[in-house]
């Protein structure tokens, strides 16, 4: 087929051009339109089931709410995971689903199953809430705002209600949240000792404010003749005037509000506080939607900012934090200016060898055209510019230009044998098209395994095998249309050579390569011996390399995590917070550091973004400023400082393992055991484990006897602490009504009052007959203590053990850490569960290793069709295993670790060292058609082949070279993959030009053998 649409395009030059045309234009207005990414989108669905109880410790949330939800969803199909997080006074169960389930169908179902069991629930719950998880990861950018006429009351109030909403309708930004401010409410603060002398309960206030401070509707009236609508308003219309709002007391008497306490608009109690550089600030972060392009997502919000002055009020100052858009600008650029490089080194090596500036600037025209058509298929199939379609096409560029060398090369033989440059052209593509066919159908067999491999590293390779397979067909229909018509119109003839060393028909000089290959052909036994020995010796390598998932990235901030003991206050974790910025911040590699304290409203946590200035600006990396500070952060005394990071597979540390069982006791004896084992292993630093310290608490006991006796209920009991210390829930609050919003009231005790546990002894209750009972007489208060956190795997609890790695791969820890003595056993009613990127890692090895099973089916597949033949491909496939020994050598003498990027290099090897072997036996192959002997087609077809195999070798590790030698931004992430490919494209080469010829002797016996026996 090839060979046809070559002399049809040598006939038609025309409309060769033209629809090259087309499809230049066609993809030059793709790539400008391409949305620039970190990563492909992947559709993970999601959903999560959020319940809130104000007060709720975590072990009644657990019990009344968490398991109930996780029995109610267990049941639908199509589930991966359930995660649950209980902490005080709030309940979130995440359901992963399958990848390709519905969203929208499995919300629903979620949904469904929650409503059914509400009644089950406690009543004073809020309503669950069940969304789709839509955030694509972390916020995006973040920024700080700031006035000199405002204050930090009336910039929260900005944020929530101006800038929030005026974001929100960007496209993409699915989430603005405000960091730091407060909560504006108004507060209604009860002095203790005057309810108690009026003889009334905070329930009982609350219930009057809430009964007459409301507006409701009445109805319709025709009074007048016109039809009016009816409305009651009685909710107030200042705060004086609800300071004055009468509260009948339980004897019938009246008095103001005012007279029970402090009423005053004013804001909720601080749980929450964030610092820029150690100085309060308020200000937002933004997230985008799954689905959406950062980089445009961050250039609209962008946008918008700056254009604050015509949508903001003047006096805003609006200063960016932090944005994820810079380093992957960086890295997009870094890829595009290596890709360039790789294109210009690739046309030198062909102009070194063809030596003819004509065929060079033919061959070079194949990098382009095959390169901007592949821009348009992957606009059409909806991929952004992103790691993966980058990096494929930064490995395809000295692949690309391989079929266009055959081509180019093959021609220019037969110009060196004294053909017209038309005739070379026609008979240079006839004699070569099924070569370049084959190679390519090698390459897209390859790819496409890995492109649908399924799971999330299907989701996140796809891209990425699929702009490989095309940008290779581009390749070819390049090489079979372009290549020979323009070499039959721009090329000059040659003169006839009498020796010309490249084709079969003339005298050839004795080479070093046809003495080599002649011995080998004469010594098959020890050639074969030799190679099994190099292959074999090449897998004793793979121990001593290191193995992990990917190297960490330089993305430019470092994120820090601070943990106190529970219990702490708000004001403790402040203060170590500021002693971390006070570490760091002299440093001259930090430009900015942001401190959210209270983090997710646990007041003994924080989370600092710490922003490094420009990475060319810097001495020191992400991870040698992380290295260097560490230690100095584990000086600080009872807080628990870590770097953390945003893994691939969840966790937030390098390595994670997760623990589960349904017995706490145990689960919690093992998680104390194997942290004191892993911190004792060199290279683990920061060794965590998620096993909750115990918080302290206030127990109440009820006395069954007594409350009996008095008519009191356990529910009044729980209602009267909950409402005299946090107030009502969100939901049952009375608001406030103002012009454009409503305002919660919020009525419990005093602040001051409320640290005093006599307070809550001398609270009244209110018994079944309607008089008030204090609560000590009955119940017992005492002190005690419960967890503070309740994590849940699967319907079990769980405990994560976690620990970021320091000159130790992550294969290397996870084969130690499983060597302890705590692992070994684990005990039979606590179990591992994969997690993080060591569930990533073994993810990807595993899917790697079916879709590499998988290529080298195809390959045979593609081969076999191709010669009509079962046995020749085997010869061909043969050079497969010769590259492994390469690509482990290279990556043994780099150090470079065994993972996620040098698969993806082996896997295009798997491609790429089949070409080689193609020629070799393509040729072979036509030589014994033509009537030669095998030895001699053997040798005839090595040493006519080994000019455009040492031309496509040396392009190809050309291209790669800007790769492997770390250029650009992020370049020692995928230096791996460029190494691996370097190495087993030498060695598989080397052999291939010796071992192949030897082999197809013993196939072609076989085969022949086969047919006399079959007559």
């Amino acid at each position: 087929m090839s060979f046809h649409l070559s002399t049809w395009s040598i006939k038609n030059p025309v409309a060769v051009l033209l629809a090259f045309m087309v499809m230049a234009i066609v993809g030059i207005f793709s790539f400008v339109n391409l949305g620039i990414d970190n990563t492909p989108n992947i559709d993970v669905p999601i959903v999560s089931v959020s319940v809130t109880q104000r007060g709720a410790s975590p072990v009644e949330l657990e019990n009344q709410v968490t398991k109930k939800i996780e029995d109610a969803v267990a049941g639908l199909g199509d589930i991966d995971e359930i995660i649950s997080t209980v902490t005080d006074g709030n309940s979130v169960t995440v359901i992963n689903f399958i990848l390709g389930t519905d969203t929208d169908q499995a919300t629903n179902d979620v949904r469904n199953a929650v409503t059914q069991i509400r009644q089950d629930l406690p009543e004073d719950v809020d309503e669950p809430i069940v969304r789709r998880v839509k955030l694509a990861g972390s916020s995006i950018l973040a920024y700080s705002v700031s006035s000199d006429k405002r204050s930090v009351e009336e910039l929260s109030d900005l944020v929530d209600r101006k800038i929030a909403r005026e974001l929100l309708n960007v496209e993409g930004v699915a989430q603005i949240n405000r960091i730091g401010g407060v909560d504006r409410e108004i507060r209604v603060d009860l002095d203790p000792d005057r309810i108690l002398a009026y003889g009334i309960t905070a329930t009982q206030v609350n219930d009057q404010i809430r009964n007459f401070n409301i507006n409701l509707p009445g109805g319709r009236s025709d009074v007048g003749g016109s039809e009016q609508n009816v409305r009651i308003l009685g909710s107030a219309e200042s705060v004086s005037e609800l300071k004055s709002y009468p509260i009948t007391l339980p004897n019938g008497d009246i008095v103001p509000l005012s007279n029970l306490g402090k009423v005053r608009d004013s804001y909720d109690d601080p749980r929450q506080s964030t610092y820029l550089n150690g100085q309060p600030m308020v200000g937002f972060s933004v997230f985008r939607s799954t689905g959406s392009t950062l980089v445009s997502v961050e250039e609209d919000v962008r946008k918008i900012i700056d254009e604050s002055k015509t949508i903001f009020p003047e006096d805003l100052e609006f200063s960016l934090i932090f944005t994820q858009g810079d380093s992957i600008r960086n890295s997009y650029r870094g890829t595009l200016d290596a890709l360039i490089l790789g294109c210009v080194l690739t046309v030198i090596v062909v102009g070194l060898f063809l030596k003819d500036w004509r065929a060079t600037l033919i061959t070079s025209i194949a990098l382009p055209l095959s390169l901007i058509p592949t821009f348009a298929a992957i606009r059409i199939l909806d991929y952004t510019l992103n790691d993966m379609t980058l990096l494929a096409l930064a490995l395809a560029i000295g692949n690309l230009v391989d079929d266009a060398i055959c081509m180019i090369e093959n021609i220019d033989t037969h110009l060196q044998m004294g053909k017209k440059p038309l005739q070379a052209a026609w008979d240079g593509s006839v004699e070569i098209g099924l070569a370049v066919v084959a190679t390519t159908a090698t390459i897209v067999g390859v790819f496409l395994p890995v492109a649908f491999m399924g799971g999330i590293p299907g989701q996140y390779f796809q891209p990425f095998g699929v702009t490989v397979a095309v940008s290779t067909m581009f390749s070819t229909l390049v090489a079979t249309t372009m290549i020979p018509m323009l070499s039959a119109a721009l090329l000059k003839s040659k003169p006839r050579k009498s020796e010309s060393g490249f084709h079969p028909d003339k005298p050839r000089s004795l080479t070093p390569y046809r003495s080599l290959l002649t011995w080998s052909l004469r010594n098959r036994i020890v050639t074969i011996l030799l190679a099994m020995a190099f292959f074999i010796g090449s897998l004793q390598l793979v121990p001593y390399i290191p193995k992990g998932l990917f190297s960490n990235l330089d993305i430019g901030f470092s994120q820090v995590s601070v943990e106190l003991p529970p219990g702490a206050t708000l004001q403790e974790t402040t203060s170590v917070a500021q002693q971390v910025t006070e570490i760091l911040q002299p440093s001259p590699t930090v430009d900015k550091i942001l401190a959210e304290v209270g983090d997710d409203g646990q007041v003994n946590t924080a989370f600092m973004y710490v922003k490094l200035i420009a990475k060319d600006e810097r001495d020191l990396s992400q991870k040698e400023f992380e290295d260097k500070m560490r230690p100095k952060l584990q000086e600080i005394p009872g807080a628990r400082v870590t770097f953390v990071r945003e893994a691939v597979g969840g966790g937030s540390k390098d390595l994670s393992i997760i623990l589960k069982s349904d017995n706490p006791a145990a689960l919690a004896q093992v998680a104390n055991t194997l942290e004191e084992q892993m911190s004792q292993i060199p290279g683990l630093v920061e060794v965590t484990s998620s096993m909750s310290l115990v918080k302290p608490e206030i127990i109440i006991e009820p006395d069954p006897v007594r409350m009996s006796d008095l008519g009191v209920s356990v529910q009044a009991i729980a209602r009267t602490a909950a409402l005299a210390f946090l107030g009502d829930t969100d939901s049952n609050l009375a608001k406030f009504n103002l012009p454009d919003r409503q305002i919660p009231i919020r009525v419990k005790v005093a602040s001051e009052e409320r640290k005093d546990i006599d307070i809550l002894k001398n609270l009244r209750v209110p018994a079944n007959d309607g008089t008030l009972v204090p609560l000590n007489a009955v119940a017992s208060i005492r002190l005690g203590s419960g967890p503070a956190e309740i994590k849940r795997f699967n319907r079990n609890r769980q405990v994560e053990l976690s620990a970021n790695l320091e000159g130790i791969s992550l294969g290397d820890a996870l084969e130690k850490v499983r060597a302890l003595p705590g692992m070994n056993p684990l005990p039979s009613n606590v179990t591992e569960e994969p997690f993080g990127d060591a569930k990533i890692m073994r993810n990807v090895f595993t899917r790697f290793g079916t879709a590499l099973s998988m290529a080298i089916l195809c390959i045979y597949g593609v081969l076999v069709l191709l010669y009509s033949n079962f046995l020749y491909p085997i010869a061909i496939m043969l050079s497969l295993p010769l590259s492994i020994g390469g690509a482990l050598l290279g990556l043994l003498l780099t150090q470079n670790e065994l993972g996620l990027f040098a698969l993806i290099g082996i896997v295009l090897l798997m491609g790429l060292v089949t070409k080689n072997a193609i020629l070799l036996v393509d040729f072979t192959l036509s030589y014994m058609k033509d009537g030669k002997p095998k030895f001699k087609a053997l040798v005839e077809a090595g040493v006519s082949r080994l000019r455009p195999i040492c031309m496509t070798t040396l392009s190809t590790i050309a291209g790669m070279s800007p790769i492997a030698l770390a250029l650009g931004a992020d370049g020692q992430v995928r230096s791996p993959m460029a190494i691996a490919v370097i190495g087993g494209l030498i060695t598989s080469t080397l052999l291939t030009l010796v071992v192949v010829p030897v082999m197809f002797t013993y196939i072609d016996g076989v085969y022949k053998g086969f047919r006399r026996l079959i007559g």
